[in-house]
């Protein structure tokens, strides 16, 4: 046992954070502490509430501290101790920065677009937004609205006539001098404040554009602001949120069943109600609610906007998180765990999505377990099997050839750890050669210790990719995992497949009932969709590239002209002879060439 004396007896009565050591020399749990002494000692008392707190503890080996000058700052480090170590002792939520943001570019006539990832300097961001989803509806929204162009760079600025988002009244056409710089910069301005929440004001200032020009005797464009006054005033009554007095807030519920924690994130953005979002943490077994919504508060704001307001539904110490997440958005922060009135409504609605989410896990896993089951006994798999690898190939008479690698692992399909592989280097149309190459490159590693070994492996394929994969397992040295092909039945229909086992050479079918089967299929079919995404995704690119590279008479000067005149790829192939004909450096014969290779 770990003798902790020692240490303890030197720990100083300052703020800090505590990483606890395991004997291989991995961090298994990351703590914060306004008295590390008092909280460090805490451990090693002999009535240890928790069991998982006294497996963490018998673990320990080493002890490693750093003082902070304040708990906040002590809270600032452990997050970021925790992002990078992933302790397994934590609670842990999914580091997930990729949320949407709606965009206005700085551009002189600023773009509305869809964004996620780095922020750029010159841009306006709005949002987060909980999905992508809800991203899109807004900025449909928006140009029914305000009609701002949503259109690339290259395509504004080549154009000649406005498109179709004009025709369909989505877009006042700017790339054509249909507005005026002036015009569209207020229109911008007033989706912003849109954006914001301040729909009261924006209204106000089209109120009084209608009015002038009416005064004007500028009909038309009355007509028009009217048209913009009512669809706001729809807007407003559909998803206003009144009771909110500050119009960005989040609403956060926790729930519990069966060990497994769940958070329900609703977040109101503008003053509008844009969605929710379920998280499901790890590790939270023995732990609180209380414990698994400050994670959440930890590890989910530094990666995000965070609102002026966030109503949690428990008792959390929000005076440390006010003074955080304030300083870090620059701005005041307020957390309000005593509800009332409707935002009470709202942490009851959130607290109901966040129940309904755990009942849905909890049946699909108790799904995924039945088929786990039901399939070791079905193929007569010891009951250590666990973690699950399904290859494929996909490709278009050799053309792009790619090929996945799926996961299934602790009772579900495991995207996180998905890899597709791009093959080079073989004869176009080779299954056998591409499954060597890409089995060889991935249990090259596993033999090198490098990734986790699986219990089994699955190949789709018959016994010729089955050889394959049996040769390339005995000469990385993993011959002992066993290989299962499956060969597709009689044209290719669910449930006739057959299963070949690598170290007996047996065939087996099973009942189209069987719930090991539909396990089967079901990472099977996974491997073959992730494969064939991978495969379009990449012969689009190839073709996209090589479209007009690959005609012979059109160097980079004509390639340029053609995609100037026309805006795109996509115009080029839209264009007839004539109008190709029509552009400098393009002879008629050349421009049939074109419109032949094209189509």
């Amino acid at each position: 046992m770990f003798d902790a004396k020692p240490i303890l007896k030197n720990l100083p009565n300052l703020p800090g954070v505590y990483r606890m050591i395991n004997a291989s020399d991995e961090v298994i749990y990351v703590g914060k502490a306004k008295d590390l002494k008092k909280r460090v000692s805490s451990y090693f008392n002999k009535n240890l509430p928790s069991p998982r707190t006294r497996m963490m503890v018998s673990n320990i080996a080493r002890i490693e501290t750093t003082v902070t000058r304040s708990e906040a700052e002590a809270l600032l480090l452990e997050n970021n101790l925790i992002k990078g170590l992933m302790p397994r002792y934590n609670v842990l939520f999914r580091d997930d920065k990729s949320y949407p943001y709606i965009t206005l570019t700085g551009d002189e006539y600023s773009r509305l677009a869809f964004h996620r990832g780095a922020q750029r300097k010159g841009n306006q961001y709005f949002g987060p937004f909980p999905n992508s989803v809800a991203v899109r509806e807004s900025i449909q929204l928006l140009q029914k609205v305000f009609k701002l162009r949503t259109c690339e760079n290259t395509v504004f600025a080549n154009r000649s006539r406005p498109c179709l988002q004009h025709q369909i009244a989505r877009c006042t056409a700017p790339c054509v001098n249909f507005i005026s710089a002036e015009d569209y910069r207020n229109d911008v301005h007033q989706a912003a404040m849109f954006l914001q929440g301040k729909t009261t004001e924006v209204i106000d200032s089209i109120a009084e554009q209608m009015s002038a020009a009416a005064a004007k005797q500028s009909y038309e464009l009355a007509a028009v602001f009217r048209d913009r006054i009512q669809a706001l005033h729809q807007v407003q009554a559909k998803q206003f949120v009144s009771d909110f007095n500050i119009s960005d807030a989040d609403v956060i519920a926790s729930a519990e069943l069966q060990g497994q924690h769940c958070i329900n994130l609703v977040m109101i953005r503008g003053g509008r109600h844009l969605g929710d979002r379920s998280y499901m943490p790890k590790n939270t077994d023995g732990e609180t609610l209380e414990t698994t919504v400050q994670a959440f508060l930890a590890q989910h704001y530094v990666a995000q906007n965070t609102p002026p307001l966030i109503v949690v539904g428990v008792k959390i110490e929000t005076e440390l998180f006010e003074e955080v997440l304030s300083e870090q958005a620059g701005r005041k922060v307020k957390i309000n765990t005593n509800p009332i009135g409707d935002k009470r409504v709202w942490l009851r609605m959130a607290q109901t999505n966040a129940e309904l989410a755990l009942g849905q896990r909890a049946a699909t896993t108790a799904n995924q377990e039945a088929k786990l089951l039901a399939l070791r006994e079905a193929l007569r798999l010891p009951d250590s099997t666990e973690r699950m690898e399904c290859f494929d190939i996909s490709h278009t008479m050799g053309e792009a050839t790619v090929a996945s690698c799926v996961v299934f692992d602790r009772g579900d399909m495991q995207n996180s750890e998905y890899r597709r592989y791009n093959i080079t280097g073989i004869t176009p149309g080779d299954d056998y050669a591409a499954m060597r190459d890409v089995l060889t490159r991935r249990y090259k590693k596993v033999a090198a210790g490098e990734g986790k070994r699986p219990d089994l492996v699955f190949i789709d394929g018959g016994k010729g990719q089955l050889g394959v994969a049996m040769e390339v397992m005995a000469e990385v040295g993993l011959d002992d995992i066993l290989l299962i092909g499956i060969a597709k039945g009689e044209e290719r229909k669910p449930g006739l497949e057959t299963m070949i086992f690598s170290d007996t050479g047996e065939m087996v079918n099973l009942e189209k009932d069987n719930k090991g089967l539909h396990l089967l299929q079901q990472i099977r079919d996974e491997a073959h969709r992730f494969a064939i995404t991978g495969h379009r995704a990449k012969r689009a690119k190839a073709r996209l590239q090589s479209s007009l590279e690959d005609i012979e008479g059109v160097g980079a000067k004509r390639r340029k002209a053609l995609l100037t005149r026309f805006g795109g790829l996509d115009g080029v192939k839209n264009a007839s002879i004539d109008e190709l004909a029509s552009v400098e450096g393009i002879s008629q014969s050349l421009a049939e060439k074109i419109y032949g290779e094209l189509h």
